[in-house]
C-alpha cells in the first residue's frame, strides 16, 4: 500500500486539496500522512513555540476533519518550520512513496518562489503532485470566526457566538493570549483555553483553538497569518477593568484588518482589574 505525503500550510482544508486527496484515494488503497510546517509569526519580537505549534496542529486537524467527512482516514503531524526540510524529514520518517504539495497561486506563494516543488522532486526522486488553492476563490458558505479572549468566558460571549452561528455556518477558532513569556504562562494559558473550549462545547458551540502571544494585538495579527479569518470577536472585561481596552486593542485591530470586528464586553465576577497583567 503506497504512503502518500500531503504538505500544506495556509491552504490546509482547501477544496482543491481535498479533491486531489479524494481522487488519489479513489485510484487505489493508500495511506495518507498530512503535515504542516510550523510557520514563524510575523508580529512580535519573540517566537512562542507553543503558539506556533498550536496553529500548525489546528491547520493539520482541519484537513484531517475534512477528509473524515469523505470517509478517508489519515495521520497528521507538525514539522520543521522550513517546508523543504519538513517534507524531507517526513519522507524519511514515514517511508513515503508519493507527495502532494498544496500552495497558494504563483503570485502569492513563497513556497513557489523558493522552487519547493522542483527541489522536493530532485531531492527525493518521488512523484510530486502540485495542487494550487486560491483561498479567495475557494470561499464557501462557512464563515471562519476568530475569537480572542482571556478571562472572559461568560454569558455575553456565548450569546454572541450563538447569534453568529445562527446567521450562517461558522468555524470558530479561539485564541487565548499568554500572560507572559515564561513557561508557566504558557501552561496557564493552555488551562484557560481547555476550560473555554469545554465551556463552548457545553453551550453547543464547536470550536478549536490555541494559545497566543502575550501581546493581544500580536496574537491577533499572528492568527490572521496562521488561520483563515473572515471576522473577529474580541471579548474583554468592562472599560474600567480591561487592560486590553486601555491599550485600544479593538480599534487597533479594526484599523489593521478589513475583517469585521465584534467587541463583546463580559463582566466576569472576580476577574482581575485593569492593573493586573492577566486582565483582558
Amino acid at each position: 500500500m503506497p504512503n502518500v505525503l500531503v504538505v500544506a500550510n495556509d491552504t490546509h482544508g482547501g477544496r482543491p486539496l481535498i479533491e486531489a486527496i479524494r481522487a488519489r484515494a479513489a485510484a487505489g488503497d493508500v495511506r495518507f500522512f498530512v503535515i504542516a510546517p510550523q510557520t514563524k509569526p510575523q508580529s512580535g519580537y519573540v517566537i512562542y513555540d507553543e503558539a506556533v505549534r498550536d496553529a500548525a496542529r489546528n491547520r493539520v486537524d482541519r484537513t484531517l476533519a475534512a477528509l473524515r467527512e469523505h470517509g478517508i482516514e489519515a495521520t497528521g503531524d507538525v514539522m520543521d518550520p522550513d517546508p523543504f526540510n519538513a517534507t524531507l524529514d517526513a519522507v524519511r520518517e514515514y517511508g513515503i512513496d508519493e507527495v502532494i504539495v498544496s500552495t497558494h497561486p504563483e503570485t502569492r506563494s513563497g513556497w513557489l518562489r523558493r522552487d519547493l516543488i522542483e527541489r522536493v522532486r530532485d531531492a527525493t526522486g518521488l512523484p510530486v503532485d502540485h495542487v494550487v488553492v486560491d483561498l479567495d476563490a475557494d470561499r464557501d458558505e462557512t464563515t471562519h470566526t476568530l475569537v480572542v479572549a482571556n478571562q472572559t468566558a461568560g454569558r455575553e460571549l456565548f450569546e454572541e457566538l450563538r447569534r453568529l452561528g445562527g446567521e450562517s455556518p461558522r468555524l470558530f477558532t479561539v485564541i487565548v493570549p499568554q500572560d507572559g513569556g515564561e513557561g508557566r504562562h504558557a501552561a496557564e494559558a493552555r488551562e484557560r483555553l481547555t476550560a473555554l473550549l469545554e465551556r463552548l462545547r457545553e453551550e453547543g458551540i464547536a470550536a478549536t483553538g490555541g494559545i497566543g502571544d502575550p501581546d493581544p494585538f500580536n496574537a491577533v495579527m499572528n492568527a490572521l497569518r496562521f488561520y483563515r479569518v473572515d471576522e473577529i470577536v474580541i471579548s474583554t472585561l468592562p472599560q474600567k477593568r480591561s487592560r486590553w481596552l486601555r491599550g485600544d486593542l479593538v480599534e487597533r485591530v479594526r484599523r489593521a484588518t478589513a475583517a469585521p470586528v465584534h467587541h463583546v464586553v463580559v463582566d466576569v465576577a472576580g476577574a482581575p482589574s485593569a492593573d493586573s497583567v492577566e486582565a483582558a
